[in-house]
């Protein structure tokens, strides 16, 4: 069994609050699924709400996984580190519309959002079967478009593309574990950036990217709102047969 994994930080916004942990335990308490959540990392912790969030419960997952995520998540960037209530002022809007035209200041904090996020993943770059790919753009789930997916013109870390790293992981050809350098540096980055904070439509900006910490699984996954599916299937595409195809279906 394999899995590709998706993450929501653990982390405070920038003023200082952890909103998002406070919602993770009213949903907990609302939904009662403290009875659905990996044993072993409740046992490991005096608050069960913090095993929904994968930096806790990933140590615990015994099948090999494969973390794909953006080291500038942007929805964990809108909602989370940056969500509304904590920029009163909108002193964020331009560059949460733009990277580019974040302030040094703001790109300085931005930078404590990525060091956060390689931080939680420290514990995995030994992990044998573990692979991941992080990369620097401004995005949310990159798996699922075959523009971000494998492209021509896709993201990519030294070279390879999302696909031929998690094709390296699945097949065990290598360790397949890239971590790119932090923004700007990246120039395949293609960001998608919400055009409104709680619209679903996207507008292209020209210094951005799609990413987000993403988890490839084989096994079916439950979480207490929906459950997914993940299908791996037999044919691979026909660009190169040693990449993986994977088809994701929910119930």
């Amino acid at each position: 069994m394999r899995e590709i994994t998706m993450s929501i930080l653990s982390r405070s916004n920038i003023s200082g609050n952890n909103t998002i942990r406070q919602f993770f335990s009213s949903l907990v308490s609302l939904q009662g699924v403290q009875k659905n959540l990996n044993i072993d990392c409740l046992n490991s912790t005096d608050y069960p709400y913090l095993c929904f969030f994968p930096q806790y419960a990933l140590p615990n997952i015994r099948a090999p996984f494969f973390i794909l995520n953006s080291a500038y998540d942007v929805y964990q960037f809108h909602h989370i580190f940056v969500p509304p209530s904590s920029d009163p002022r909108g002193q964020w809007s331009r560059c949460k519309s733009d990277p580019g035209a974040c302030s040094t200041s703001q790109i300085a904090t931005l930078q404590d959002l990525r060091s956060a996020m390689l931080t939680s993943l420290k514990q995995f770059e030994s992990e044998r079967e573990a692979g991941m790919f992080i990369n620097s753009c401004f995005a949310h789930c990159q798996s699922e478009l075959q523009d971000t997916w494998f492209a021509p013109n896709s993201p990519s870390i030294h070279n390879k593309k999302i696909a031929e790293v998690v094709g390296d992981w699945y097949f065990e050809r290598s360790a397949a574990k890239e971590i790119d350098c932090a923004y700007p540096c990246d120039s395949t980055c293609r960001n998608l950036i919400p055009s409104d904070q709680m619209s679903p439509k996207f507008q292209l900006s020209p210094s951005c990217t799609f990413g987000s910490y993403t988890i490839l699984c084989k096994v079916e996954l439950k979480v207490p709102y929906i459950t997914f599916l993940p299908r791996m299937e037999s044919q691979a595409p026909e660009e190169d047969p040693d990449l993986v195809a994977l088809t994701f279906s929910l119930k």
